[in-house]
């Protein structure tokens, strides 16, 4: 069984955000606001979390704010120090201190699978996380961690899955396999967003991969499909065939913050649960609730 700590995560964020836009034409949307974070920050903090060391970024054109928002700020941190505002000062220092992060530039659009084929250089030899930063998860342990978890039972490929209603299996990349145990899978064949009627599933991939570094040789392999990207999906399948990828049924609450729904939602959950404003944000939901503004 491989005992090597999983230290690495990669973060894809090149992509452009057009289901959000007009606000992602000059905003990055990693960089909305889940209450008072970037939605990023949320993703790296599960990282953080999970006991990740290093952060990847596969970063495109206009992307660079991201990098800024997990650098020094000497100019703010000045400012800050010289107003006396030391509570901002501390955190503004926590978030440039909190992880390593490296970025690395997808120039060209060329699908997920590409993406994480960038990284293949500065991830080496180690097993690796991957997370896609329009999935928010809200649990404890953190998904991530989950994940590490059954990785060190069983040594082998995990991606994160989550039951969805057949009418939306389109949306997903969507498996078949057999049961281990409730909750995980042998994973054994996959399909990239399959209408409906043909889905041989209801059980979705969601943006969560903790991946041997035999997957860059898979993706180099790959073929790019009709639109000219390399799909991650392929090299997951060859990897289920050749190897071994397990399934596992996450523990927590999804939100898809690349989604105008999703984002509204995720905002509504972390605003009931921050620790400053959640309790007055209840009852002013309380309030509307009563004045029958949701009937």
């Amino acid at each position: 069984m491989n005992k090597k700590p999983v230290r690495k995560a990669v973060i894809p964020v090149a992509g452009f955000g057009t289901r959000l836009l007009p606000v992602t034409k000059a905003v990055p949307k990693e960089l909305l606001p889940i209450v008072d974070l970037p939605a990023i920050q949320v993703i790296v903090e599960e990282c953080i979390q999970s006991g990740i060391e290093e952060v990847i970024f596969i970063t495109g054109r206009g992307k660079g704010g991201i990098e800024d928002h997990f650098d020094y700020n000497y100019e703010l941190e000045s400012l800050l120090e010289e107003r006396g505002k030391l509570k901002e000062l501390e955190r503004v220092r926590e978030i440039s201190g909190m992880i390593r992060t490296i970025a690395v530039r997808q120039k060209k659009p060329l699908g997920l699978g590409h993406a994480i084929f960038c990284a293949r250089e500065l991830v080496g030899d180690e097993h690796f996380m991957v997370l896609l930063p329009d999935d928010i998860i809200s649990s404890t342990p953190t998904c991530t961690r989950q994940m590490i978890d059954v990785f060190e039972r069983y040594g082998q490929a995990v991606v994160s899955l989550m039951r969805v209603p057949k009418t939306q299996t389109h949306h997903y990349g969507i498996v078949t396999g057999e049961a281990w145990s409730p909750g995980l899978h042998r994973i054994r064949t996959l399909v990239e967003k399959p209408a409906p009627e043909i889905a041989p599933s209801d059980l979705a991939i969601i943006g969560r991969y903790l991946l041997p570094p035999d997957i860059f040789k898979y993706l180099e392999g790959a073929r790019p499909d009709e639109s000219g990207e390399i799909q991650l999906t392929d090299a997951l399948a060859r990897l289920a065939r050749e190897r071994a990828l397990v399934g596992f049924e996450f523990e927590g609450l999804r939100h898809d913050v690349g989604d105008k729904l999703g984002f509204l939602t995720a905002n509504i959950s972390y605003g009931l649960q921050h620790p400053e404003i959640g309790p007055r944000f209840r009852e002013y939901m309380k309030e509307r609730i009563a004045a029958g503004d949701f009937d």
